[in-house]
């Protein structure tokens, strides 16, 4: 593996990232590249190389080490062009474990790229393309949510949703945490936070239990 491309994801140096994952993720990108030139996968403001690599999938493999391994799926509710499920599909498949990835993606576009980069990557994944508001009584591990819709509207989303779940992990940016507290207003959780990787002003949330607050009149 070429020295240059490990350097690229030095950042993941603490999760034991295989060589072959290395390749996965670089297959990825180029698929990435090749497609946002037909349809809008990402914003033309970061879909460079080195763009896709830092913002988005170490940002998404960061992860991999909340995730629960005791359930048979994992959900990312609204993936587009695969982040955070694709690359959490290609390091499971890396850590060989059994799990499967659901990506939501109602795009018609978007959910066949996710199938053939799956195809091509041999990744357990199932590509629903549907949307996920529509859906009841879900069930799954944990839940991933990213770049996707404001928290407290995946919060509704689950609790009305969902009738069981292990975790929902939150990817929160620079206005993050004026965006939790005023969350924190209306739901009861029971979280964790973990500092990012790629942005020293983003963060993430593990909620393991939620509860609406009653108002009170």
């Amino acid at each position: 593996m070429d020295q240059e491309i490990k350097n690229s994801y030095s950042k993941l140096s603490g999760l034991n990232v295989s060589r072959e994952t290395f390749s996965d993720f670089e297959s990825y990108t180029s698929m990435i590249l090749e497609k946002n030139e037909e349809i809008n996968l990402m914003s033309n403001k970061f879909n460079e190389k080195n763009d896709i690599i830092e913002r988005h999938i170490i940002d998404s493999a960061q992860i991999i080490d909340i995730v629960d391994f005791n359930y048979n799926t994992t959900t990312d509710i609204g993936s587009g062009s695969g982040m955070p499920g694709i690359v959490i599909a290609i390091l499971l498949k890396s850590l060989k474990k059994n799990i499967k990835v659901k990506l939501y993606e109602k795009s018609y576009h978007k959910s066949n790229f996710l199938r053939d980069v799956s195809s091509k990557l041999n990744l357990k994944t199932e590509i629903i393309q549907k949307n996920i508001f529509e859906e009841r009584k879900l069930e799954t591990g944990t839940i991933m949510s990213r770049a996707f819709k404001p928290m407290s509207v995946v919060l509704d989303l689950v609790n009305e949703n969902f009738s069981n779940f292990s975790n929902i992990i939150f990817f929160m940016g620079k206005s993050g945490r004026k965006i939790f507290q005023n969350t924190l207003r209306n739901w009861d959780l029971d979280y964790s936070e973990k500092k990012s990787l790629t942005n020293e002003e983003s963060f993430l949330i593990n909620v393991k239990k939620i509860k609406k607050k009653i108002k009170k009149n």
